[in-house]
């Protein structure tokens, strides 16, 4: 894993931060990972299937 490149902070007056400065592939990956746990939050109440039963069901349907 290569190593995470530390963020850059921007301070007003009196030095507390108020934004920050990431590279633009590490900025991509947070919303991308934001992105997969709201998908995460809205399906929770979905009903699950069991791995055979999904096989079984892709195969029926001839996508395997």
């Amino acid at each position: 894993m290569p190593a995470q490149p530390k963020p850059q902070y921007i301070t007003d007056d009196q030095g507390n931060r108020v934004s920050v400065v990431l590279p633009v592939d590490q900025y991509q990956e947070l919303i991308e990972d934001l992105e997969d746990l709201a998908t995460v939050a809205e399906r929770r109440d979905e009903e699950t299937v069991s791995h055979d039963d999904l096989i079984k069901s892709l195969k029926a349907d001839g996508k395997l």
